[in-house]
């Protein structure tokens, strides 16, 4: 893709979520949304490929029907109260249509159907994008409008979604479709502590984000797609496997891993708001997260692959993009659970 065109289509991704960032009025919050929309379907369809366009037209179609659902369910609340303020989203059912067409935008269960297959589709650096940045708009209209959300839909979203991000990602032998589970598990955590302790929700989406971009530029270094493709990764790069190996455990919640501090905050907040068959269930739901991590791992680490090659090129990693990111994302994935209390007194 040319240069110039790239820049573009990046800096109106920023636009489209800082106008969503900064807006109290419904109208401008729906042009930030449809501004990031519009701007990464180019992204997704730049290598042409059938599955590529497919991807693409299966996440605008999507989104566009979100968006339309935002507009109609702010117009009705309009039509009701007189007002156009996100913070006063007063009406039921104006309320429910916009906490759906909000899940939908970031694919919470039971309407996240289109998260895995959009993916798979994907070329890993598009992928990422989507699996953090594409997030952040719609989590920021979400934690406006969570007052005035039924607590009982937003925990029937988040239990489902931790159920659905674990068993689903069981039988994938695609990584995309993997890390796409993993997105909805972890969406799940950060909905269901929304309504209690939001700045709780603000944490863990920093961690998934950095933990999820470690995981997708290890694999973009390794040029992994698929499980059989990371038994050949201990011959080629052994650090480079061992971290991704810990990265894998921190998103599945292990200590002492970062991953671990978003998990333990928030099974502990639930249990202090008398909540402990949800703080089971969720703690439960996240083992069958950490089995597919660790089937990842088994993969990497203690399995040879059936056709060894003798040739030398193979047995080494060359590539020319930066590890700067890698590695500040890889170090921030494993290292911050002992600052955890710091970041509980800049966050509240």
């Amino acid at each position: 893709m040319n240069p110039y065109v790239l820049a573009i289509l990046l800096s109106s991704l920023g636009l489209g979520t800082t106008l969503t960032f900064a807006s109290s009025h419904w109208l401008l919050a729906w042009m930030g949304l449809e501004v990031n929309t519009l701007a990464i379907a180019p992204l997704m369809a730049q290598h042409h490929h059938p599955r590529a366009v497919e991807a693409t037209t299966k996440y605008f179609l999507t989104q566009a029907t979100a968006a339309a659902m935002i507009l109609f369910a702010s117009t009705t609340n309009a039509w009701m109260t007189g007002e156009w303020d996100i913070n006063n989203l007063s009406h039921p059912i104006a309320s429910t249509m916009i906490i759906t067409a909000l899940a939908l935008k970031v694919g919470l269960a039971p309407i996240h159907y289109w998260l895995p297959e959009v993916l798979q589709g994907l070329d890993l650096m598009t992928g990422l994008i989507l699996s953090t940045w594409q997030k952040l708009a719609p989590f920021a209209l979400i934690i406006q409008v969570a007052p005035a959300i039924d607590p009982l839909l937003l925990t029937c979203l988040g239990l489902l979604s931790t159920l659905v991000g674990g068993w689903g990602g069981l039988n994938q032998t695609q990584l995309r479709k993997i890390l796409a589970y993993s997105s909805i598990a972890h969406m799940g955590w950060m909905i269901i502590i929304l309504q209690y302790t939001p700045q709780l929700t603000l944490i863990a989406l920093g961690t998934y984000i950095f933990m999820t971009s470690a995981a997708f530029l290890t694999l973009k270094m390794s040029f992994a797609t698929k499980i059989n493709t990371l038994t050949t990764s201990w011959s080629k790069s052994p650090v480079l496997v061992s971290t991704t190996a810990l990265v894998l455990l921190s998103l599945g919640g292990l200590p002492p891993l970062t991953g671990f501090m978003p998990k333990w905050l928030i099974l502990q907040e639930l249990a202090k708001q008398d909540l402990p068959l949800t703080a089971t269930i969720m703690a439960l739901t996240a083992l069958l997260s950490l089995y597919f991590y660790l089937r990842l791992c088994y993969a990497m680490t203690l399995t040879i692959s059936p056709s060894t090659t003798n040739l030398t090129t193979p047995w080494r990693i060359q590539t020319n993009q930066s590890t700067l990111p890698l590695a500040l994302s890889t170090t921030i994935a494993l290292g911050l659970l002992p600052l955890t209390p710091a970041i509980l007194t800049l966050t509240t």
